[in-house]
Formats: C-alpha cells, structure tokens, sequence
C-alpha cells in the first residue's frame, strides 16, 4: 500500500495503543483496541484482501479509542445503548477522520472513510456492507465466546436471536465464508450457530 496509508495506520495504531484496558492473545499483553485494529485487518486479508484502501483504512479505525466513550457513561437500558452507539459511530469517525487530516489524506477520500465507519447505508454502500462482515466475522471468531460467558444465563432461545441478528447483518459472502471453515468458530456454541442459521 502506498505512504499515506501506512502513516494512518500507524496513526490509528498510536491512538489506539493509549488503551488502558489490556487484553492477552496467545500469551502477548496487548492495549485492548489495538488488539481489535489488528484482528480486524487480519480478517479483512483473510476475507476480502482485494477490497478498496477506503474499507481497509475504516477496518482498522473502526473502534478506535473507543474507552473514551465508556457504555457506563449512559443509561444502562436500551435506549442508553443505542445512544452510546451513535455517538461513538460518530466518535469513531470523526477520530479517524481527523488523523487521515494530519497524515495528508484528501477530503474525498477522507469523506467514504467516515461513512464506512459511521456504518451509514449498510445496505446500500458495498464498502459500509464490506466493513460490517468483517466486524461480523471478528465477533465471531474473537468475541462471542467471550460474550456467552458474560450472558451465562440466556436460554437457547435467547442466543439463537442474538445469533441471527448477527447474522442477517452479514452479506451472503460472508455467511459462505464463515460456513466453509475459513474462520474459528467457537466450540461451544457452534451447535447452537448452526440451529440459528439453518
């Protein structure tokens, strides 16, 4: 990839290196949200290595510095989250955004950046589809299981929607992509993934 995109990505990477919060992969201590950039990028080369600089730059913004914003800061209920959601889209973007500025980047390309991150018109904007897959497949492979055991006392019926709403935001590509082995999925709930999709 040419200059300016390796100086956003080290860019992103500094901020997000300031994470106070740690998480360890394969016995390595890592700033929680660098962490997340990294296995972001790692997916996006797994699953779509031909897609646009502008989907590879928001993958790797997409969470970025995202402590700042703490879910705790707003109501502990579904409109609280929806709120924390929104402004961190908007956080996140704005973030990002504001780093592709420093490092020389134009306004266009600055513009598709902020969308992608924003997830505006998922449906509609191959590039936003693109990011929320690879957010999807991440989870998936990364992040549900962790998730399960923070949930340890939702039913099946209950897992099976959250499974499905995961699901139905991915795009066909995606669903294939996960199915044919090309990700990890977690043990412990693959039979419950596979009742939820089928």
């Amino acid at each position: 990839m040419n200059n300016l995109y390796q100086a956003a990505v080290a860019a992103f990477d500094k901020a997000n290196s300031e994470d106070p919060n740690k998480e360890v992969s394969a016995g390595k201590e890592y700033p929680k949200e660098l962490l997340y950039a990294q296995r972001m990028t790692d997916m996006q080369e797994r699953y779509a290595p031909e897609t646009t600089e502008a989907v590879k730059l928001a993958v790797r913004a997409q969470h970025i510095q995202r402590w700042k914003i703490p879910r705790s800061d707003y109501p502990m209920d579904k409109p609280g989250y929806m709120l924390w959601r929104t402004t961190l889209y908007k956080f996140h973007a704005e973030t990002a955004g504001s780093l592709m500025k420093q490092v020389g980047y134009d306004d266009e390309m600055i513009a598709r950046v902020k969308t992608i991150v924003s997830k505006k018109d998922i449906k509609n904007n191959p590039e936003t589809q693109m990011m929320e897959d690879i957010v999807d497949l991440v989870f998936i492979e990364h992040y549900m299981l962790y998730f399960a055991g923070k949930h340890a006392d939702y039913d099946e019926a209950k897992w099976i929607v959250i499974i499905k709403k995961t699901w139905n935001k991915m795009s066909k590509r995606a669903h294939e992509f996960a199915l044919a082995g090309k990700i990890a999925l977690p043990e412990a709930l693959v039979p419950l993934i596979l009742k939820a999709v089928q």
